[in-house]
């Protein structure tokens, strides 16, 4: 993968909208001129993508994995109540922003992490960054926010504030969002989803920029769940799937984690000592075995050769669920390795199937999203000046005619039909939803593992029919969205043509 590095551009649509902001500052007011130079700043940074949720559902531990460094707070304290920013830096430091602008300069604790305590007024702070010498923070700034609903309500209103715009003059906060659910997905996290995602340039969540997770799967009761024959993982996918159908389209989908397997197995956590306290565990007999792993008071409790503190640092790594699948591996494989165990241990958190899903929604469409941004923000930071509002217009409606642009208008009829803000029948939404977030050909038609000739006649097809849509059927709202699905068909129909997937 390429990585996005100083003031490299995501892409051409980004390049596109940065010729745009640099062609309009001469011809707009000093403010708004000002607001372009940030949007300029943030396109040739890395993705923002914020990781939301509640209090104690797991989001530092799952920044963490992300990162592959444990420096992230994860107990509650002082720091948790603060937005934290997570970005590559040349060298490894923290950077208190205060309120006033000021910023104070502090190291990461012995162990790498942030500080229990930054020693100053946390009513002061703004929020906090963090440069790491990481390569993924090339490709992703990763921002920690405090838990919502929880607690209180001035730790919320900081995440807000935050994820609003740094200044009037520009866009701030993420691009796309990683909302983390437990168990139970409540009416209120719809709203948090839009919250967080309403501060990518105002625009609404949608399956473009927004996944969720549902973390904590160990902790399910399979024999709860229908269909799970007792397995805790498949009972996971299934309650995953109907968050899945909760959540959307506010979210491209919802896939189970758990992060602090992921993150003891990503961030080193996970040590050869580790693995062979675990091999002398294994040499207990079943009944034993079976016993300690009825509770966490029971496992650090009972008596066996492997010291208690050494069992109390094994539950807070990997928790009674992974202890009870590195035990299953050993016996299967008596000789295995720790750093064979490690991954065992990793294949079990189902991390990899979540950064996989933040490679295809979010990386791969770094520059798509990012110009969406930029633009959405571009028109919003128009003065209400009518000539300066009608310059911005005009060159937006000129970017967006190119065909080089157009995913650009895809974009923005996803946002509209997904918001509501253009009411289509069922059938209809979901293919404007499938055009407009798939990344490849055949998912976006529908059709994959469909011959090219069956894949091009069907792109044209539905080309015609949203033409006459357009023109007989739909109300003027609907139209425009119809000439866009339109245009997204008969391009790839003459893509397909071509020989390009």
């Amino acid at each position: 993968m390429t990585a996005l590095q100083g003031q490299q551009l995501a892409g051409p649509l980004s390049a596109a909208v940065a010729g745009l902001c640099t062609a309009l500052q001469p011809q707009v007011s000093p403010q708004t001129a000002a607001g372009f130079a940030e949007v300029l700043r943030r396109l040739r940074a890395p993705l923002q993508v914020a990781v939301a949720g509640r209090i104690k559902s797991g989001k530092s531990t799952l920044v963490n994995a992300l990162i592959g460094r444990r420096v992230a707070p994860t107990d509650v304290g002082e720091c948790t109540r603060l937005v934290t920013r997570f970005q590559y830096g040349t060298v490894d430091r923290i950077e208190v922003i205060f309120t006033d602008g000021r910023r104070q300069v502090l190291p990461f604790d012995a162990e790498g992490m942030i500080p229990a305590s930054l020693g100053v007024d946390i009513a002061s702070v703004s929020h906090v960054e963090a440069y790491l010498t990481n390569n993924v923070l090339r490709d992703f700034t990763v921002i920690d926010t405090p838990g919502l609903a929880s607690l209180d309500a001035a730790s919320v209103a900081r995440t807000e504030e935050l994820l609003d715009p740094v200044s009037r003059n520009a866009v701030a906060g993420a691009e796309a969002v990683l909302y983390v659910v437990t168990q139970g997905v409540r009416a209120d996290d719809h709203q948090a989803i839009a919250a967080f995602t309403a501060a990518t340039a105002s625009r609404e969540a949608g399956p473009v920029n927004a996944i969720a997770v549902l973390n904590k799967v160990d902790a399910v009761a399979p024999e709860t769940v229908e269909g799970a024959d007792g397995d805790v993982w498949r009972a996971a996918e299934i309650l995953a799937e109907k968050q899945a159908s909760l959540l959307r389209p506010r979210v491209a989908d919802v896939l189970p984690v758990i992060s602090l397997l992921a993150e003891s197995a990503e961030t080193g956590a996970f040590t050869a000592p580790d693995a062979e306290s675990l091999r002398q565990l294994a040499n207990l007999d079943a009944d034993t075995r079976e016993m300690m792993l009825m509770s966490g008071d029971l496992f650090t409790s009972w008596e066996c050769d492997v010291p208690s503190g050494v069992r109390v640092r094994l539950l807070e790594k990997l928790d009674l669920y992974g202890i009870g699948q590195a035990l299953r591996a050993i016996d299967a494989e008596p000789a295995i390795t720790a750093g064979a165990l490690r991954r065992k241990l990793l294949d079990s958190s189902g991390f990899a199937e979540v950064r996989g899903r933040l490679d295809a929604v979010f990386r791969a469409r770094a520059d798509g999203i990012k110009a969406a941004a930029a633009l959405a923000s571009v028109t919003s930071l128009a003065s209400g000046d009518p000539g300066e509002r009608r310059r911005v217009h005009d060159a937006i409606e000129v970017l967006l005619a190119k065909p080089e642009a157009h995913q650009l208008r895809l974009l923005e009829a996803l946002t509209l039909v997904v918001s509501g803000a253009v009411a289509l029948p069922t059938d209809l939404a979901d293919e404007v939803l499938r055009v407009g977030s798939t990344p490849d050909i055949p998912g976006r038609l529908g059709l994959v593992g469909r011959p090219v000739q069956e894949l091009t006649a069907y792109a044209l097809e539905r080309a015609g029919w949203w033409r006459s849509f357009a023109s007989f059927g739909a109300t003027p709202a609907q139209g425009r969205v119809a000439h866009v699905v339109h245009r997204a068909y008969f391009l790839m129909w003459q893509q397909l043509r071509a020989g390009g997937h």
